[in-house]
């Protein structure tokens, strides 16, 4: 069965950015692209009310859908676009549809280029259960602002691509994660990121306001034990160029602010199954809400 990359739309401006992104994905990848739309039933009383009648909603089950893969063929030539239309809950389909997908995009609200959640409930349930890669696009998002700005400053897609980041737990390295992010790059013909940020353990945390060298030698440490992890990789790969980081204090904080220069960002949940909880652990959780860039976040056992 040949994968398919999915877009989640529902006629919003965060979802036409996300099918947008999915579009040049998908010809990256050289796959096609299907986009989704699920209508979510109302009550009764509510569907027969004259502004939400059938009309209405033949409008959205089938105009948004069809016009936007219209408008997708014309700006992405040779892309092979089709269109699927869903009734439930929105979290649950789009779960259902991506089981067997490269890749489920979907859009997300931001407040402002700096701050603000991104992510709504909607759109954490699917990331908390997904088991193939969820993308987050906001909502602004352009293509060219995964680009280097030109030589006058001026933002464009014929530049070459951002680097991509990958944020990186050097104590549980997932190949499949790792390979995701080295693929992404590979496919954008730019440079890959890895951001690793530490802390002490606890036993050390009393004495490093004091004792500098034993900072420094943790630190050697981590970056040792960094290059190891990504050694094999850079052998795997050896035309992408790979900056490693490894940084003292909070990893999201250093994944936020490596977003403001990255093309993509990629970040990993680790898969649990329980009924229970968010699945989403607190890093992943913090770039989703905050990166400037597209996230994607890779499930992984």
């Amino acid at each position: 069965m040949v994968r398919t990359v999915i877009a989640g739309l529902d006629g919003s401006r965060e979802s036409r950015a996300a099918a947008e992104w999915a579009a040049r994905e998908a010809g990256l990848q050289g796959l096609p692209l299907r986009l989704v739309h699920v209508w979510e039933p109302v009550p009764d009383p509510v569907a027969q009310a004259p502004l939400l009648g059938a009309e209405t909603q033949q409008h959205w089950t089938e105009r948004i859908p069809r016009e936007a893969a219209e408008g997708i063929r014309l700006r992405h030539p040779g892309l092979e676009v089709s269109t699927g239309q869903l009734s439930g809950r929105p979290a649950d389909e789009l779960l259902g549809a991506a089981k067997d997908a490269e890749l489920l995009v979907l859009g997300s609200r931001g407040l402002s280029g700096i701050g603000g959640f991104m992510v709504g409930s909607a759109g954490l349930s699917v990331v908390a259960h997904a088991e193939r890669p969820v993308v987050l696009v906001r909502a602004d998002q352009q293509a060219a602002d995964e680009h280097e700005t030109d030589p006058v400053g001026i933002p464009s897609a014929a530049t070459p691509f951002r680097p991509v980041v990958l944020g990186l737990d050097i104590d549980s390295p997932d190949e499949e994660l790792i390979g995701f992010a080295f693929a992404a790059a590979a496919r954008r013909g730019t440079s890959l990121r890895v951001v690793h940020g530490w802390n002490p353990p606890p036993y050390y945390a009393y004495g490093l306001a004091v004792d500098l060298e034993l900072h420094e030698e943790l630190a050697r440490r981590e970056t040792a034990a960094l290059a190891e992890v990504l050694a094999p990789w850079r052998r795997k790969f050896p035309d992408t160029e790979l900056t490693e980081e490894s940084r003292y204090g909070t990893p999201a904080s250093h994944l936020v602010d490596a977003s403001r220069e990255a093309s993509l960002m990629v970040v990993g949940r680790r898969i649990r199954r329980r009924a229970l909880g968010t699945h989403i652990g607190p890093v992943t959780h913090a770039v989703l809400h905050h990166s400037i860039a597209p996230v994607a976040v890779v499930p992984h056992n």
